[in-house]
């Protein structure tokens, strides 16, 4: 008799391990070089030896951050995203992040628009978004 608990046990453990595949599936991804012009690509980031980084002046020509895994990387701060919730089209994120002067925790939330574009809304600022594009890899300079 002791061959239907083993058995549902079993099942639960292959349910829920379908259901955390189904859902890591599902989930949007953040990873490259995102820009509020798509035009300034070139102008702010650049890649070489496969790893993306800013360009020296690059705050001059827009504003962007990179993303690779759970790691955002801005002009002025990095950070480590330590919590990602998805809930439909918008993605909330807690992040620990260190800039050349002080660390500080960060809450933020973007709605995913398609695969190349997300906009970083502001929970209870109505009317304040800012629209980021994915750069195509292909468009940085120094490219190797």
């Amino acid at each position: 008799m002791m061959r239907i608990p083993k058995l549902v046990a079993h099942a639960s453990i292959v349910g829920a391990a379908l259901c955390l595949f189904a859902a890591s599936a599902a989930a949007f991804d953040l990873t490259g070089a995102w820009i509020t012009d798509t035009d300034a690509c070139d102008q702010v980031f650049v890649t070489k030896g496969g790893r993306t980084s800013f360009r020296q002046d690059s705050d001059m020509h827009g504003s962007g951050f990179i993303a690779d895994g759970k790691r955002l990387r801005g002009r002025m701060a990095s950070c480590n995203v330590t919590r990602t919730k998805q809930d439909g089209d918008t993605i909330h994120m807690l992040a620990a992040c260190a800039s050349d002067i002080m660390l500080h925790t960060v809450q933020f939330s973007l709605k995913v628009l398609d695969d190349n574009q997300v906009t970083r809304i502001f929970p209870g600022v109505e009317g304040m978004e800012l629209t980021f594009h994915r750069c195509p890899s292909s468009s940085h300079p120094g490219k190797q």
